[in-house]
């Protein structure tokens, strides 16, 4: 098959586009693509009849109807970790500015512009009191979510001489490897509250998560601590989050996602979602959704999806066709796909199935081709969702 249609949507890193090569016809303006690569517009993949995947530039899927997608066996990816850099960076940043009150201190600077040397000396040491900080080493920092960002935050923490304590449910084997010796990690959520300066949110927007930090959550936390949120808006209840603010229960509050409520505190400091806003987390997001979306429409190979599960299969010497099934998760497909194909004496050279406890994906390299009769037997059950062929001779 081929060429591939792909739809651009928002600015996507040229470098990552140049990945796509000659089997790919892209563009904004595509009505009716096999693929999808976008930053933050909103995606509903039912306006799509031919779509096959969506790639997300970025970590967070919920602007794409992944629900939609699954229904329809449409694979949505995205690209976590490729970000983690900038938005760890930017966090510190942040971190040491409220922590020392930088902004306040560069304001002043602004307002004494008028001045002479003497005067702006004068004023200067006068008032520089006003700003005097804090410093982050020996302060404990409880890290919520020990993704690829929130372990580059929490080694961040150790770096700079913080102690650190982390939580997360459901923490990834290899995510806690590449955490330092001496983070802590804990298995109670209260814990991490009680006793952390700092707390800093890094999980993923879910139906779960939405208004994690609510007045629950607050009044676990340490009096005087300040909280960090670089995930997603919608995880912070601003509400109680400003009372706490305003009661001194909370010392200050760091976001990257003002709104009409957060703005007129002035204990907030905000940034304009500029969390993954560099030149090289915008090319790494590129890239590597780029990769993702052209090998699986090219092999139907899979990695680093959201809805279906991690395949990756080569295909062998004697393939002649690859058919992809793509199957509700449950026993006995493998076998209803084999008598199908045996019973039309299509040899199989090699089978591969792996499944998420929600969709099955099948890679089936077979010898000869495979007539549409046989696709049309395989697509007619009623737990199957999707079947294509790819080619072994692209």
């Amino acid at each position: 098959m081929g060429p591939y249609r792909i739809k651009i949507i928002n600015r996507i890193a040229p470098e990552g586009l140049a990945l796509f090569g000659p089997n790919f016809q892209i563009g904004p303006d595509e009505t009716n693509p096999h693929g999808i690569v976008v930053r933050s517009s909103q995606v509903d993949t039912d306006d799509y009849s031919e779509l096959l995947a969506v790639a997300r530039a970025g970590a967070g899927v919920n602007n794409i109807t992944v629900d939609k997608a699954t229904e329809h066996g449409i694979c949505v990816f995205n690209t976590p970790g490729a970000n983690a850099n900038a938005v760890a960076e930017l966090l510190f940043t942040m971190l040491g500015t409220q922590m020392r009150h930088i902004h306040e201190g560069v304001a002043l600077c602004k307002e004494l512009a008028g001045l002479d040397d003497a005067g702006i000396s004068q004023a200067v040491e006068s008032r520089k009191a006003a700003f005097r900080g804090v410093e982050l080493a020996g302060k404990t920092l409880g890290v919520i979510g020990v993704g690829k960002i929130g372990v580059m935050v929490a080694n961040g923490g150790v770096q700079r001489q913080m102690k650190v304590v982390a939580f997360d449910p459901f923490p990834a084997l290899e995510n806690i490897h590449a955490l330092s010796y001496d983070v802590k990690l804990s298995r109670n959520l209260a814990s991490v509250l009680q006793q952390s300066d700092i707390v800093t949110i890094h999980v993923p927007l879910n139906k779960k998560t939405q208004g994690l930090v609510n007045r629950e959550f607050l009044e676990q936390m340490k009096p005087g601590a300040t909280l960090i949120n670089f995930a997603r808006g919608e995880i912070v209840d601003d509400s109680p989050v400003l009372k706490a603010l305003d009661d001194g229960k909370l010392q200050g509050y760091i976001t990257d996602f003002p709104n009409r409520k957060n703005l007129k505190n002035p204990r907030v400091l905000t940034s304009p979602h500029l969390g993954a806003s560099t030149e090289e987390s915008e090319e790494n997001c590129a890239c590597l959704a780029v990769s993702e979306l052209k090998d699986y429409l090219e092999y139907g190979t899979i990695s680093r999806s959201v809805n279906f599960p991690t395949v990756e299969s080569i295909p062998s010497g004697s393939c002649h066709a690859r058919l992809i099934m793509i199957n509700r998760d449950i026993p006995g497909m493998i076998g209803f796909a084999t008598n199908i194909i045996g019973a039309n004496n299509i040899n199989i050279a090699s089978y591969m199935n792996e499944s998420n406890g929600l969709i099955g994906y099948n890679i089936i390299d077979v010898e000869s081709p495979v007539p549409q009769a046989v696709l049309a037997k395989i697509e007619a059950h009623p737990d199957v969702i999707r079947t294509r062929i790819i080619s072994c001779h692209n």
